[in-house]
């Protein structure tokens, strides 16, 4: 018997998410996931009139090519995907893993080497900026056990924060937040172990309401590159290359990260210096997703998380670019919430969200309690 729940996702992904529409070509990468969501998806993208041309992965096998790949082969495969990916209009990339840590073997040099001539040189160049995509994750029983929960329940867990949100209201709610990020020059974030400035003005602020990630709820900006001062301290583990971290601080000077330690300095700093744009911030982002509530090790849901916000070393986004240039694009996130430590965030000096919660009237809208109460 087919899932609804299947029906109902598949659908949120190819009517809201992407917005297929007759004639559109539409890539699906799906990695360790179950077939019957796959046929959906190709049923659902056909019924809006698109063309499904559908990829089918597993992570082991991806680990041990990233594992053994030369650099001639790595140019190879990422000139054959980006030709792909040009051809197409829309990308949907739903990600699996039965085992979270199954890029934990592959030497860091071999990752770099992906990472510049196959992912960057795909996704970051080609299927961001130019295709209309959208990336999600597939509960697995390795994302329940990192999540600290039994599968069945996670599974419902998953169903609700992506499927259970009103992401058009969540549209209207983030009108105000996005005209008055627009507006501001000087942001300053404050809390335990963190003290940080930085100037964003002229840099566009992006809402997401479940156009490119599902789940979905945050909005995202980016410092002016050079103006970023301070230190931050993170309270969420944070899982790069198959290897979780924890205890990440930073410290700025005009920018750039000029100390970097956590449960894994050595590896943590090879990362960071990668290339030069990668000690560098490419984007800031305020979260609001209301069902979603404490650190899972997947950064799709984590970086959504209420009451958080996440720094990002490395690329830069387009639609909000502060010229920026990285191989590396790493979301570190900080929970603001009371039983998380607490922490305040102001804009040119006034008081915009205490302890994970919104407090000017016209933002309240924001907060859980009324976005997780539906119209």
């Amino acid at each position: 018997m087919k899932d609804p729940r299947f029906s109902k996702l598949a659908r949120l992904l190819v009517q809201h998410s992407t917005k297929v529409g007759p004639g559109d070509k539409v890539l699906v990468e799906a990695f360790d996931i179950p077939v019957d969501f796959t046929t959906e998806l190709i049923r659902t993208i056909a019924e809006q009139g698109g063309e499904p041309i559908v990829s089918t992965y597993h992570m082991a096998v991806q680990a041990a090519i990233y594992s053994v790949a030369s650099e001639s082969q790595m140019r190879a495969i990422g000139a054959v995907e980006r030709a792909r990916m040009e051809a197409v209009q829309c990308y949907i990339g739903v990600r699996g893993s039965h085992n979270i840590s199954e890029l934990s073997a592959v030497p860091p040099e071999q990752m770099a080497l992906y990472e510049k001539y196959w992912w960057h040189h795909v996704h970051s160049e080609v299927r961001v900026p130019k295709t209309r995509w959208v990336v999600l994750r597939w509960p697995t029983a390795s994302m329940a056990q990192a999540a600290g929960v039994n599968t069945e329940a996670f599974e419902d867990f998953y169903f609700q924060v992506c499927t259970g949100v009103d992401y058009q209201r969540m549209a209207d709610a983030m009108k105000p937040l996005h005209h008055l990020m627009d507006d501001t020059d000087r942001v300053r974030i404050t809390g335990p172990g963190t003290d940080l400035t930085f100037s964003k003005k002229g840099i566009p602020t992006i809402p997401c309401d479940g156009n490119h990630n599902i789940p979905d709820g945050e909005i995202f900006t980016c410092p002016v590159r050079d103006s970023v001062n301070g230190v931050v301290q993170f309270n969420c583990e944070t899982i790069y290359r198959g290897t979780v971290y924890n205890d990440i601080r930073l410290v700025f000077k005009d920018g750039k990260i000029t100390e970097a330690t956590g449960s894994d300095m050595r590896q943590l700093n090879e990362i960071l210096d990668a290339d030069e744009g990668a000690r560098y911030i490419g984007e800031w982002s305020i979260a609001v997703n209301p069902y979603i509530l404490k650190p899972m090790k997947d950064i799709l849901f984590d970086e959504k998380i209420a009451g958080s916000f996440h720094l990002t070393p490395g690329q830069a986004y387009e639609e909000a670019d502060n010229g920026n240039r990285s191989q590396i694009h790493w979301d570190m996130v900080c929970i603001q919430r009371p039983e998380f430590g607490g922490g305040e965030i102001y804009f040119d000096g006034k008081l915009v969200r205490k302890d994970g919660l919104f407090v000017p009237e016209a933002l309240q809208v924001l907060n859980p309690e009324w976005l997780a109460a539906g119209p």
